[in-house]
C-alpha cells in the first residue's frame, strides 16, 4: 500500500528513518509499511480511547509511557485509522515532546474526515459516514465485546437471561447486521465463559453471570 498524501501536503513519497505503531490497531499496517518503505527501525506508543468495540471512554489515554532519543530522525507515527483523532493527536503530541523527532508525519488506513479532528498527513482511504471498520488483527476481540454488550443489554430489555449458541448468532446478526466466520463465534463464547462474563449450562446453552 502506498499511503496517499493529504491534499495540503506536497511532500510526495515518505521516507522515514523510523515508523512507531499506535498499538494495538496500527501494529500491522506499521510493519507493511517498515517493509514497503524499507525501514528497519520500529516503536511502539500505546494511546487508547476505545474501552469496548464502537464504543468510546471519556479521553484518550496513553499507557506505560516511556523515553527515546529521535533526535536526527524522521519519524512516521502509524495506526489503522482516524475517527476522533485524539488517540493519534497524544501519541503525536507526547512523541514531539518527548522523543523529538526531526519530522514526524502521521498515516492511518482510513481517515473518517466528519468526526476526525485532524487529518493525517498520509492515509489509504477517506470515509465520508462515521462506521465501524473491522480488521482481521481485531476481528475476535471485536467479535467478543459485541457479544458481551449485546447480551448484557438484551438481560436488561427483557429480563432473559440463557440462551442457545443459535439464538446467539442470529440476535448477532440482527443487532449488527454483520456476518463472521463460525469459528469467530465459538472462540469468544469460549473467552467471555473463561473470564466468568458467562456459563455454560449445556451443552449448546450460555447464562449471563451476576
Amino acid at each position: 500500500m502506498e499511503p496517499r498524501p493529504s491534499q495540503e501536503d506536497q511532500g510526495g513519497r515518505v521516507s522515514p528513518h523510523g515508523d512507531s505503531a499506535v498499538a494495538r490497531g496500527g501494529y500491522v499496517p506499521a510493519r507493511l509499511l517498515a517493509d514497503f518503505l524499507n525501514v528497519s527501525n520500529m516503536l511502539s506508543i500505546q494511546s487508547q480511547h476505545w474501552t469496548e468495540a464502537a464504543k468510546a471512554a471519556e479521553r484518550a489515554i496513553l499507557k506505560f509511557p516511556y523515553t527515546v532519543d529521535l533526535r536526527g530522525h524522521r519519524a512516521l507515527l502509524v495506526d489503522d485509522i482516524v475517527d476522533t483523532g485524539e488517540t493519534l493527536m497524544l501519541a503525536k503530541n507526547y512523541i514531539l515532546e518527548n522523543w523529538r523527532p526531526d519530522e514526524l508525519r502521521v498515516a492511518a488506513l482510513q481517515w473518517i474526515s466528519p468526526v476526525a479532528k485532524f487529518k493525517p498527513d498520509y492515509y489509504y482511504l477517506e470515509v465520508r459516514e462515521w462506521a465501524w471498520f473491522q480488521y482481521p488483527w481485531t476481528r475476535l476481540e471485536d467479535v467478543t465485546q459485541f457479544i458481551r454488550r449485546m447480551l448484557k443489554e438484551a438481560a436488561e430489555e427483557t429480563g432473559k437471561r440463557e440462551w442457545s449458541y443459535e439464538e446467539i448468532k442470529k440476535m448477532f446478526k440482527e443487532w449488527y447486521g454483520i456476518e463472521v466466520e463460525e469459528f469467530y463465534y465459538q472462540d469468544a463464547l469460549e473467552l467471555l465463559t473463561e473470564e466468568g462474563f458467562l456459563e455454560k449450562t449445556g451443552e449448546d446453552l450460555y447464562r449471563l453471570r451476576g
